[in-house]
């Protein structure tokens, strides 16, 4: 519900700046709402992540590397790149005469452009969503690696009902909003959020608060960049009812 809503507040910055400002403006304005809004508090978990799985030798010392306020070299490469990637995917969307035209003519490359405008709205409505959908997904997969922390009062029990009514929204909106490329995107995510807790569970010997942060950052950036990559060759078509 709360990314439903984030991707709100972002289809109407984009209805509204579209209006007055370039492309890549348009694109800059909505990767700052994103941060503001949630606080960079995502941000900030994955750039602590990127300190504690780089450049700690044990589980051990990488929870304390998380640990630290400091932002080290890691923290500040990943950060910078995350927010470049989504600038970039976001650019792509909203302007996909942007992209390279080799691989298709002109008239499929018009074909796509106009397909491709009407998928800016829903994707920017559901990408927040499917990234939180990601984090749920690892806090009921995976263990938590502290005994206290931001996220340690999700693993307290009784969260099966709230998962499976996630779940459902989370399966709702992707088909009512991007129809069967949404659910595909909702798959992809779901794939996506097993993985990296895999693998933040081998480094750390379990998630954090952080781990769920840089969790939702990567999904925002694949969802946007894969809706791109689909829009481009007209492959991203919203439901009837939204075009």
């Amino acid at each position: 519900m709360v990314g439903l809503l984030i991707g709100l507040v972002l289809a109407g910055v984009e209805l509204g700046c579209s209006r007055v400002f370039p492309v890549p403006l348009t694109a800059a304005i909505l990767l700052a709402v994103t941060t503001v809004v949630t606080r960079a508090l995502h941000l900030d978990g994955l750039m602590d992540v990127c300190d504690g799985v780089f450049g700690g030798g044990s589980p051990e010392r990488r929870l304390e590397i998380m640990k630290d306020p400091r932002v080290g070299a890691f923290g500040v490469a990943g950060g910078v790149t995350i927010l470049l990637l989504k600038y970039g995917a976001l650019v792509s969307l909203l302007d996909p005469r942007l992209a390279p035209t080799t691989a298709m003519g002109a008239t499929a490359l018009l074909k796509a452009v106009h397909l491709a405008l009407p998928s800016a709205a829903w994707v920017l409505l559901l990408f927040p969503a499917l990234s939180r959908w990601a984090m749920v997904v690892a806090l009921g997969a995976f263990p938590y690696a502290r005994s206290s922390g931001l996220g340690s009062p999700f693993h307290q029990g009784g969260a099966r009902l709230a998962t499976v009514f996630a779940g459902v929204m989370a399966l709702a909106a992707s088909f009512l909003l991007g129809g069967p490329f949404g659910v595909a995107l909702l798959v992809g995510v779901t794939v996506l959020a097993l993985g990296l807790g895999w693998a933040m569970t081998r480094a750390l010997g379990g998630l954090t608060g952080d781990s769920y942060g840089a969790i939702n950052e990567i999904s925002e950036v694949v969802v946007l960049a894969a809706a791109a990559a689909l829009a481009i060759y007209g492959w991203l078509r919203p439901p009837l009812f939204l075009i």
